[in-house]
């Protein structure tokens, strides 16, 4: 008679694959205790008592008893001594834990001593680790169960799971109504979660309950060893359900607790970082998440939160801001150390010479880090003496370290400016020296504009020639009617201003000067000959020689009797000088003046004693007359 019933004997789940042993009645305790008792009494009995689990019956026992008689004693005692034992293993052995002693190992089975006549062997199988290597050597006291029947070589069939499950089983459901944590290690990832062993039983851990937030990579759990707490059990079906999550949740509400004991606004704490975001980190106080944002990491810039932290590390943070009733922590990192701004401009007097490293370049200038929290703007104007440099990326890159001199200080608005061409001689102080106003200089166009031409005569030097200093003699509205770019010209250098880093160049003062000429020869009151260039509201300007122009105002554009001259371009005329000025190369020039100049003329003439070849005045009255018609 066995221990357990058969017809309650294992159940298994295909999910979790535990099998579970249904327990004895009372009544079948009893039944099996008396039935055990009267087997270990059946060898001092009398020859004509029964040695099996019941007694025989009335018309038996004679027959049995005569059978005695005839063999001898020892015999009888022999033949019941191996019935006993052969008994006794069945009895003792089915569906009961024994121990037993390993006695060697094989490529696919263990052999085990369980005190019977024959040893008994399990599948190697039931005692390998998570790795495939065995859990036990010779020598090692193993549980075991038996198996029904017998292997091909006589040994008894025996199972380690079995012996396993039923401890196990035992285990989890003590520790299930102590609501005791029990340990766990990951097998594999299922549907809907994982599959944990539970001291050799197999249990579902779902997704939802493994972490107090859902984790997306369930299958690099495997191997792990988890703390979880069993919430559901069912040794019947033999399935059991875990969670982590409720021990976690639980611990996390009396970290809580201890934390909120603490938390105040101002109060320094030690948290580890949970979560990075774009805009900043959460960290754990204890129970409590706080927000620790980017701006509030660094006294200097950051462009993401991971330059400063990572997820794990254990950091000091000050708690800058609590509410209470929606739980919510504002922290701050950069507030436990110093604002370095507050004495900047003590540490950074204007014109200190400085390095740092260059931690952004932008198109109007580069930005350098001087220490952390500390940064100032290098101009591209003030990069480089020359004005070629189109960008800064031309210069200097990300990391480089670079010299500069403090230009200016301002901690109210976090700002220093920085010069890196104050470091290198300014060409322009020299320029008086290496050009002096007169010399003759000669460069490259590099540049035209609506207002004159730009000529590079150095690198970094560049001249201007105004368009008016380009030619004596033609009116130039643009330089591009004189010049093209690359062009090489020659030029005198006419100004230097060297604090406005302007040059000022010309290429007429090259050529003779014709006004100055003109001025040397012409006198006002000459009659001079000119032809009309162009004309205006005002009057009209008139050729008076090569590149010389004069003006002859509407006024004086009259004939000898008052009369409106109509000037058109390409008209030549005799004209008047009435006016001249050689600072401002002015000519004013008058038609009626001639008329004037010829009629005095004429006057004279009549006046002077009129010989006797001289003509009459009927004469020169026709005369007159026909050269007013001639004009």
């Amino acid at each position: 008679m066995t221990l357990f019933d058969d017809t309650t004997a294992h159940n298994s789940d295909s999910s979790t694959a535990v099998a579970t042993e249904a327990e004895p009645t009372a009544a079948e305790l009893t039944s099996t205790e008396q039935s055990l008792t009267e087997h270990n009494q059946a060898p001092a009995a009398t020859a004509g008592s029964t040695t099996g689990s019941t007694a025989a019956s009335a018309d038996e026992a004679p027959h049995a008893t005569a059978a005695s008689e005839d063999k001898p004693a020892n015999e009888d005692f022999a033949s019941a001594l191996e019935n006993f034992t052969t008994e006794t293993e069945e009895a003792v052995g089915e569906d009961r834990v024994i121990k037993g002693t390993v006695l060697k190992l094989t490529a696919t089975h263990v052999v085990v001593d369980v005190g019977a006549k024959s040893e008994g062997m399990l599948p190697l199988s039931e005692v390998l680790d998570h790795e495939g290597k065995p859990k036990v050597k010779p020598g090692d006291e193993i549980e075991v169960m038996r198996e029904k029947g017998h292997t091909e070589e006589g040994y008894i069939n025996l199972s380690h799971q079995k012996a396993a499950r039923i401890h196990a089983w035992d285990e989890v459901e003590k520790a299930h109504n102590e609501k005791r944590p029990v340990k766990a290690v990951v097998i594999e990832r299922t549907k809907g979660g994982l599959t944990v062993d539970i001291l050799g039983v197999r249990a579902f851990l779902p997704g939802s309950q493994v972490d107090l937030r859902p984790i997306r990579n369930l299958e690099g759990m495997k191997g792990q060893t988890l703390e979880v707490t069993v919430i559901k059990l069912n040794k019947k079906r033999g399935n059991i359900v875990v969670s982590r999550k409720e021990l976690l949740e639980g611990e996390q509400t009396e970290k809580r607790s201890k934390t909120l004991e603490h938390l105040e606004e101002g109060s320094v704490l030690t948290g580890v970082v949970k979560n990075l975001t774009e805009y900043g980190a959460f960290v754990d106080l204890g129970g409590l998440d706080g927000l620790l944002h980017i701006t509030d990491m660094s006294w200097g810039r950051l462009t993401h939160p991971r330059d400063l932290v990572n997820v794990g590390d254990q950091i000091q943070v000050k708690v800058l801001k609590y509410d209470k009733d929606k739980q919510r922590v504002s922290l701050g990192f950069k507030q436990l150390t110093p604002d370095p701004w507050l004495d900047a401009e003590h540490r950074y007097p204007v014109g200190a010479h400085v390095s740092g490293r260059v931690i952004s370049v932008t198109d109007y200038g580069a930005f350098v880090e001087l220490e952390q929290g500390i940064e100032g703007l290098v101009h591209v104007s003030e990069m480089t003496w020359s004005k070629r440099m189109k960008h800064p990326s031309k210069l200097v890159n990300v990391d480089d370290q670079v010299e500069c001199v403090v230009l200016n200080v301002n901690p109210t608005e976090r700002r220093i400016s920085l010069g890196m061409r104050q470091l290198a001689t300014n060409p322009w102080d020299a320029l008086h020296d290496k050009y002096p106003v007169g010399m003759t200089v000669e460069g490259r166009v590099r540049n035209l504009t609506d207002f004159g031409a730009f000529i590079e005569i150095e690198d970094g030097i560049d001249g201007l020639v105004h368009v008016s200093n380009l030619s004596w003699t033609k009116r130039v509205k643009h330089p591009s009617e004189v010049l093209k770019k690359g062009d090489r010209v020659k030029a005198i250098v006419l100004a230097i201003e060297p604090d406005k880093r302007r040059l000022s160049l010309g290429v007429k003062q090259l050529q003779p000067d014709v006004w100055e000429t003109f001025f040397e020869t012409h006198h006002t009151g000459d009659v001079i000959h000119g032809k009309v260039l162009r004309v205006a509201a005002f009057g009209a300007f008139v050729e008076i020689a090569e590149g010389v122009e004069g003006l002859c105002h509407k006024s004086e554009a009259v004939d000898g009797n008052g009369q409106p001259l109509h000037l058109e371009p390409g008209v030549e005329h005799d004209f008047k000088i009435i006016k001249m000025s050689a600072e401002e190369k002015k000519v004013g020039l008058s038609i009626r003046a001639v008329g004037e100049e010829a009629s005095r003329s004429e006057v004279e003439a009549y006046k002077q004693p009129v010989s006797s070849t001289s003509s009459t005045i009927g004469e020169l009255i026709s005369w007159k007359r026909a050269s007013n018609e001639g004009n």
